[in-house]
């Protein structure tokens, strides 16, 4: 045993244990560091998908789309069908692949904004409330528009169509903009 050792009832105290923690940890560091493209490429497929099917299902069962809008007191229904429809369907495919999303982010951004006005106004607000058995959580548009601010702000990620075509047209990162102040 070294002397900067001494036993103790669950192991060893000293330089021994603190070194093996410290090699842990930097393990730890060096995995989770090789992993950093998969939050944002699994949040851009779960969202995008989803988006994909309910912007079809929209197109699909347009006119019952636009009596919903109707009924929401939505203004021009069928051309806001129009567009919702088409920003989830294109939008949808774009976060997929990880093509303009901050710009599709902001869009779908908005569409979540106004369902939470609108359709999901009642569900919405009393899921803040102590003595609801819902949380804001459940949700569907609050939870999507949260991913959609996150991606938005970060951005699409290592694995992405931005990520390439920014490599291939040497265009500087958006943090890269924010840090010279342009």
């Amino acid at each position: 045993m070294e002397a900067t050792q001494t036993p103790t009832a669950s192991g060893f105290e000293g330089a021994g244990a603190v070194s093996l923690l410290g090699r842990a940890v930097t393990l730890g560091d060096s995995v989770l560091a090789r992993l950093t493209f998969l939050p944002p490429l699994l949040t851009r497929i779960m969202l995008g998908y989803g988006f994909y099917m309910t912007g079809t299902g929209k197109f699909r069962y347009f006119e019952n789309t636009v009596e919903f809008f109707s009924g929401l007191g939505i203004p021009f229904p069928t051309l806001n069908a129009g567009l919702v429809a088409s920003m989830e369907t294109f939008g949808g495919i774009a976060l997929i692949l990880g093509l303009g999303t901050r710009f599709f982010s902001a869009g779908l951004s908005i569409t979540m904004v106004v369902a939470l006005l609108t359709a999901d106004r009642a569900d919405f607000l009393s899921s803040w409330l102590p003595s609801s058995d819902n949380v804001p959580a459940d949700i569907t548009a609050f939870v999507y528009l949260l991913f959609l601010l996150w991606l938005l702000v970060s951005g699409a990620g290592a694995v992405s169509l931005d990520r390439l075509l920014g490599r291939v047209f040497r265009l500087p990162s958006f943090r890269t903009r924010l840090s010279s102040g342009n």
